[in-house]
């Protein structure tokens, strides 16, 4: 057995596994000694059949196999051993056709090599960091949200406008069908607002998307269209009345607020929108932090520079699957997934520079907190600790389970090393602000 490496340039070499006759020969003659023991040949007791018949037979297959084995193995070892930091697999290099009447075989294999390159997370940059607050709007709506929700529906005959109406928004050719529930001051256009007034019951209002509301972003909401839609979104829907209601808003009192909070909890309209803030903005600041992520990853990406073996990998990506691909095919692949590789290329290099790892302890704590959040959400809000451990041995007997939660262990320690280290401006917004700037409008 004989491997050598050929360094083609930087990123390309070629493995060649020379394997001797030494390397397989025992291998094969127990196997077809193993046949013979079992063969029921016509003729023949079993165990009696002739080694040359079994060989003649059964031979040349069990040899490919037997050197497949040994060439997949050593192959592999080699690799481990000499640390090579490969892209995709090795890609067996066409040759004529191999005489497997000879008794040595060579075999070629083509290498894509990982780039060298460096990170620099210090590096000037054009990342933004936002701090998104509830503003005094935002608490003034959530308040009045919460005294219509607990507050008295009357059903009422017509449109009035400080009514609000349920019903279902409707479009065949964009295949809308979306239920709402909404008040007439939802729209910006108040013309839309007064053609609402004085219909009744199963009354149809066409409307027009476009300058709609406020804010185009709505239409995902009331709509249900997805964002690359929204945009200068200009048809008609047809919004059919369910149902009229008027609502009597439940009074800011104490019954309220043990209610919303539990006994003694809260005891005034500031300490709601204190709750209310505290909340919101502890949900802001979990999005800002993804926004953050997403933006230093995608600054990486763009400006962390670095070759691939491009023709490598697309020949790979060409016969990687069952059914091999055509060049064009394989080109549109390879296009799709290079954003893909050159994160993980730079993530991996950034986690061995500042020896970011994922501990089973890690995994276990954060696995716990999770647990915890979900059962607070259904009133469990003291689980003993053998409950909970309970719970996460039977969550991390899942690979599936460990994989996801480990890529947002890794995503946690991500963000919390470029907060430390990537050097951006911060920027103070509220929600509204903050979803504009999400969509780089």
């Amino acid at each position: 057995m004989n491997i050598t490496k050929t360094q083609v340039d930087a990123l390309n070499a070629i493995v060649t596994v020379a394997i001797t006759k030494e390397d397989y020969s025992d291998k094969v003659e127990k196997v077809l000694a193993d046949y013979r023991k079992n063969a029921a040949i016509s003729g023949f007791r079993k165990g009696a059949v002739p080694m040359s018949l079994i060989q003649k037979q059964y031979g040349k297959a069990v040899l490919l196999e037997e050197v497949n084995k040994v060439l997949q193995t050593s192959l592999n070892n080699y690799l481990t051993t000499e640390k090579l930091d490969i892209l995709g697999n090795p890609l067996p290099k066409v040759t004529d056709s191999i005489d497997w009447d000879a008794e040595n075989f060579s075999f070629d294999f083509e290498l894509g090599l990982a780039p060298q390159f460096s990170v620099d997370l210090t590096a000037k940059n054009n990342v933004t960091k936002f701090n998104v607050i509830a503003d005094d709007k935002m608490l003034n709506d959530q308040v009045e949200r919460i005294q219509k929700q607990y507050g008295k529906l009357i059903s009422q005959a017509e449109v009035k406008a400080d009514f609000e109406v349920r019903g279902t928004f409707t479009n065949e050719e964009k295949g809308i069908n979306a239920p709402a529930n909404f008040g007439l001051d939802i729209f910006a256009d108040k013309k839309v607002a007064k053609s609402f007034i004085g219909k009744k019951v199963g009354d149809v209002v066409t409307i027009g998307t476009k300058g709609l509301f406020d804010d185009d972003h709505k239409l995902m909401d009331y709509l249900k269209v997805g964002h690359d839609d929204v945009h200068g979104l200009d048809i008609n829907v047809d919004f059919t009345i369910e149902e009229i209601n008027e609502i009597e808003k439940a009074e800011l009192n104490q019954e309220l607020f043990d209610k919303l909070f539990g006994p003694g909890v809260v005891s005034s309209v500031e300490e709601i929108k204190a709750k209310i803030k505290e909340d919101a903005e502890a949900q802001f600041a979990q999005q800002a932090d993804q926004k953050f992520l997403n933006d230093v990853t995608d600054f990486l990406i763009e400006t962390t520079k670095f070759d691939l073996p491009e023709a490598f990998l697309k020949r790979w990506i060409q016969n990687v699957g069952e059914t091999p691909l055509t060049a064009e095919q394989a080109e549109e692949e390879y296009a799709k997934a290079e954003k893909g590789l050159r994160f993980q290329l730079i993530e991996g290099k950034v986690m061995a520079d500042n020896n970011l790892q994922i501990t089973f302890e890690d995994l276990k704590a954060h696995t716990a907190e999770l647990i915890k959040k979900q059962m607070a959400q259904f009133g469990q809000l003291n689980p003993s600790e053998d409950e909970i451990n309970g719970i996460v041995a039977r969550v991390m007997s899942n690979q599936d389970e460990v994989k996801r939660l480990s890529e947002q262990v890794m995503s946690e320690k991500m963000l919390g090393l470029y907060k430390e280290k990537v050097k951006t401006k911060t920027k103070e917004v509220n929600y509204e602000q903050f979803i504009k700037e999400m969509y780089g409008e």
